[in-house]
């Protein structure tokens, strides 16, 4: 594999123009383009059928359905490149500059997406409230993960003096990650969340009400350690560092039966309060346990640099992938629920391992057997990720083709296909 920074192909082009300083190989890693593939593949799925089919969308708060593997792929699969773009880095102080600049690239083009500016599939329109517009997404949460694994391996290479002692050679990776998980249990069981109250403007589409004017919801707390959708510290720490207006505006919770919605995400007014507050799954808190599913990835990529052969590799990816799935499952056990929305560490666990088996298997079949043809699609998806991303997942080609209609907006393809099949 190309050695490469970033998740998605295309960002790894800008690894390209660093000095002759780093020394890169020309052979790349098939089965980790598959994988990443496979990844846009699974979010075009969850994202294009998870209306039809909620089984795979993502779940409403604790449990693990199909949609909730996505990032944590993602998050995987960016940390193992890392691993191979950084390598042999001798410049430590132009490599940092080169990932910082590539993390806040990556970063503002999320805002961008992700933001509000795009209005969706349902809206000709475009442009955004400065003071309404979501600063966290998906490729802001991937920048952030990035920026902190490849830091740790700017500055703290892996190295080993004989193989078995991969671990030793990256202690300061571990202890960053520990440290960080440390600050998130604080934070998560700690803080004090107190009563707290949102204003809800009368043109929000999820909102059934005959009330014209803006509406004050209060909503009851004064709790630490609670992990529900309503008083969980996750979301008192984004509401005042990001603002309550800039969270995201249709949390999935909002699918729990105590928010009374209907399939159009539409919630009535016996709802409790919290059912109409914002909530971002990818905040600031989350953040540092998402910034450790890359650092584990970068471990993962470790063991590709450092160790020869096909079955080395395999041994101890299977070992560990065995080990977090086991702690993840015994954390599970002992109250700490697997939710996707605050990334709790059982969470981080089971859906990493779940992504170095899911590595092992194609690394398997299509490096060590051989066995490209069977997913040579995928392999040429994961090359294109993140042009994926932007035209496909982000809807940008949707928007494009419903631009052109017959006599009024309403008629054209994509709303014809959501009104007799989505809705």
């Amino acid at each position: 594999m190309a050695d490469y920074v970033a998740l998605l192909k295309d960002q790894g082009e800008a690894v390209e123009d660093e000095e002759p300083k780093v020394k890169r190989r020309s052979s790349r890693i098939a089965s980790l383009d598959v994988f990443r593939g496979l990844s846009v593949f699974l979010m075009m799925l969850v994202d294009y059928a998870g209306p039809v089919l909620p089984s795979i969308g993502h779940s409403p708060w604790n449990g693990l359905h199909l949609a909730d593997f996505v990032m944590p792929f993602f998050l995987f699969i960016a940390g193992f490149a890392l691993a191979l773009a950084y390598k042999n880095v001798t410049d430590r102080v132009l490599a940092t500059h080169k990932a910082v600049l590539r993390a806040v690239k990556l970063f503002f083009l999320g805002i961008f997406l992700q933001g509000g500016y795009l209005h969706g599939t349902a809206s000709l329109t475009f442009g955004v409230d400065i003071e309404r517009i979501r600063w966290f997404g998906i490729l802001q949460r991937i920048s952030i993960g990035c920026i902190v694994a490849a830091l740790c391996e700017i500055w703290f290479p892996c190295k080993i003096q004989r193989e078995g002692r991969l671990f030793k050679g990256s202690y300061l990776h571990w202890c960053l990650a520990f440290a960080l998980l440390t600050i998130y249990t604080g934070l998560l069981y700690g803080l004090y969340v107190p009563d707290w109250q949102f204003r809800l403007q009368r043109s929000t589409p999820s909102v059934l009400s005959s009330n014209d004017s803006d509406i004050i919801y209060r909503v009851k707390c004064a709790v630490r350690g609670d992990l529900g959708p309503a008083c969980n510290s996750a979301g008192v720490i984004d509401r005042y560092v990001l603002g309550v207006d800039h969270l995201y505006r249709n949390p999935v919770y909002r699918k729990l039966k105590e928010c009374n919605s209907s399939k159009s995400g539409q919630i009535s007014d016996p709802s409790p309060s919290w059912c109409y507050a914002p909530f971002d799954p990818e905040g600031i808190l989350s953040s540092l346990t998402a910034a450790v599913a890359c650092i584990i990835g970068l471990h993962y990529g470790h063991v590709l640099v450092q160790l020869e052969d096909h079955r080395s590799r395999l041994l101890h990816w299977i070992s560990l992938s065995i080990f977090l799935l086991s702690l993840g499952f015994l954390l599970t056990f002992l109250g700490i629920p697997l939710n996707k929305p605050l990334y709790t560490i059982s969470y981080l666990l089971v859906t990493s391992a779940s992504a170095g088996i899911t590595f092992c298997v194609l690394y398997l079949l299509v490096d060590v057997c051989n066995y490209k043809w069977l997913a040579c699609l995928l392999e040429w998806m994961g090359k294109h990720s993140l042009s994926i991303f932007i035209l496909v997942t982000s809807n940008l080609v949707i928007i494009a083709i419903q631009g052109f209609y017959w006599v009024s907006p309403e008629n054209n393809t994509i709303h014809w296909i959501v009104s007799h099949f989505v809705r």
